[in-house]
């Protein structure tokens, strides 16, 4: 496939043709990794790193270890994949394009790894060094893999922990986030990693929104509001559109969608909703569409889906393998 390196085409290269050429690496070719010239129209450049075209949803309260997949463009149930290396729930994911890894849950400091497009058991990646437990955030930009909010014991920190996303091993420390806090929502535009409302050091569910630049370590930066404060809601994104949806606003579950538009600082904006009240659901996206599952009280199969550039209430696609909440979703190819 072909991976993406600019969004915009290639302008005033010498030669270039009418229908313009843009700068792109083949992979799984017979030039594999290979940087080329290519003819090509502007969609075919709309892959990154950090998604794809196959869903996933990771264990999850009464889901055990249990690893669903879909494919996102087509409505229907889930599949089987194949199973975590441990029962665990509250944990969370993110992308490298060919490998998610799937980090903390429960009081773990462990992350598994698995390759998206090859359906089988989860195998050890290493162990968080600063973070961990239930529900840490988890955010990537196809290199570099960036995880924080709790500790093992699930008390919260500041802490901020990364490791390349292609290479095994234990993580190192990143920087501190703006505030301490567990159980949010973890976004990614491929340069910057976004993390949104969550629970404050007091237990108090957050309406705060901050970002790191992933490609660099260092500590987090304020980004605005959510329009109410919110915890346990599910989060995906396509390349500029951040989606954050459900969870608990302290009175209770919530249908509320918001998004923000990830590259430029500033308040969430009313999306639609879903298709009722839910709290600790999974995500994940492709270039068009975002995926919600699962989540509770009571805890459900169901899965429901977004147009992520088109404001408006999701639609139904399809089932899980089994009800559960507390799940982490994410994308790969």
């Amino acid at each position: 496939m072909t991976r993406k390196i600019s969004h915009s085409l290639i302008n005033g290269r010498a030669g270039a043709g009418t229908a313009g050429q843009g700068l792109k690496v083949e992979w799984d070719s017979t030039e594999d990794g290979e940087l080329h010239w290519l003819d090509v129209d502007e969609s075919s450049l709309e892959y990154a790193t950090w998604y794809g075209e196959r869903g996933m949803f990771f264990g999850g309260e009464s889901g055990g270890n249990v690893m669903d997949y879909i494919t996102i463009a087509t409505t229907g149930n889930a599949t089987d994949f194949g199973n975590l290396i441990n029962t665990i729930y509250g944990q969370n994911s993110c992308s490298g394009g060919s490998r998610i890894i799937i980090a903390g849950g429960n009081s773990l400091s462990s992350m598994d790894y698995i390759t998206v497009s090859t359906p089988s058991n989860a195998q050890s990646f290493g162990s968080l060094t600063n973070v961990g437990g239930r529900r840490c955030s988890a955010v990537a930009d196809g290199t570099y893999a960036v995880f924080g909010g709790v500790l093992s014991n699930n008390s919260r920190t500041t802490k901020l922990d990364y490791v390349t996303i292609s290479t095994t091993g234990n993580s190192v420390s990143f920087g501190d986030c703006v505030d301490s806090g567990g159980y949010r929502g973890s976004l990614s535009n491929g340069t910057r990693g976004i993390f949104v409302g969550g629970n404050l050091a007091s237990g108090a569910p957050s309406v705060n929104i901050e970002y790191i630049t992933i490609a660099s370590t260092g500590n987090g930066t304020d980004f605005g509001d959510l329009g109410a404060v919110r915890n346990h809601g599910g989060a995906c994104e396509d390349a500029t559109r951040g989606i954050y949806g459900g969870g608990n606003e302290g009175a209770g579950y919530v249908n509320r969608i918001e998004y923000i538009t990830m590259a430029t600082n500033g308040n969430a904006t009313d999306f639609g909703d879903l298709g009722s009240n839910l709290e600790s659901l999974g995500a994940c996206a492709n270039t068009t569409r975002g995926v919600f599952g699962g989540g509770g009280y009571p805890q459900v199969n169901t899965m429901q889906y977004i147009t992520i550039q088109t404001t408006s209430n999701t639609t139904d696609f399809g089932d899980l393998t089994v009800a559960r909440m507390g799940l982490s979703g994410c994308s790969g190819d």
